[in-house]
């Protein structure tokens, strides 16, 4: 990821996605769900989120840390715990909660210990937070499933921590990124994306 340090922290209040056009502040509405996904640097995750059909919105931002409203600039500092996570909110009627999974495995190496790619540090972790127990019990299935595929490919261990998402006033909730983070790939076309992959594909699990 580039050094974009030197911009400023005040300009987190946007609320309109730049591509779906949805508010990326909204709580999940009647048919619709919240899931949260860390996947190494949070602009390549978004922008493989979004174009999810039955993703209604996606926010990066940082979440799983011990410090409230961190900074870029702090969680890269590797100073408040956070990971560079990316909220979903998307519609049942369209997808669920097991898709999203599926790619969120297949986007990144859930293998790697340290970072993805050449992005290292604790904060580029694999980590999943979900909202209700079916989406826990599908992320764990799914991991375990993953798992034994992997291993029959020559990888190690999957990584990836799943858990359910903690209290909103909880400082590991997740924490809207600075606007500039937001969309950054529509923004930036052709930036900076990492492509840490397996190369091997999730399988479905048996009701899918």
């Amino acid at each position: 990821m580039r050094n974009i340090f030197n911009l400023a922290h005040t300009d987190i209040h946007a609320t309109t996605h730049a591509v779906l056009g949805s508010n990326m502040r909204d709580e999940a509405g009647a048919g619709q769900e919240v899931i949260y996904l860390a996947a190494g640097c949070f602009w390549g995750v978004e922008k493989a989120l979004w174009n999810m059909p039955g993703v209604v919105t996606t926010a990066t931002g940082y979440m799983g840390g011990h410090t409230p409203d961190p900074t870029y600039r702090q969680v890269c500092a590797h100073s408040t715990g956070h990971a560079e996570a990316v909220r979903v909110v998307f519609d049942t009627a369209l997808t669920s909660a097991a898709n999203l999974i599926r790619l969120f495995f297949e986007i990144h190496d859930p293998t790697q210990v340290g970072g993805q790619g050449n992005d290292i540090g604790d904060q580029y972790r694999s980590q999943i937070w979900t909202t209700t127990p079916a989406q826990l019990r599908e992320a764990t299935a799914l991991r375990d499933a993953y798992q034994e595929v992997l291993s029959e490919r020559g990888f190690g261990p999957i990584q990836t921590v799943i858990s359910s998402a903690p209290e909103a006033d909880s400082p590991a909730h997740f924490w809207y990124a600075e606007d500039y983070h937001q969309q950054y790939l529509f923004k930036n076309p052709g930036g900076y994306e990492c492509h840490a992959r397996t190369g091997v594909a999730c399988p479905a699990l048996p009701q899918e």
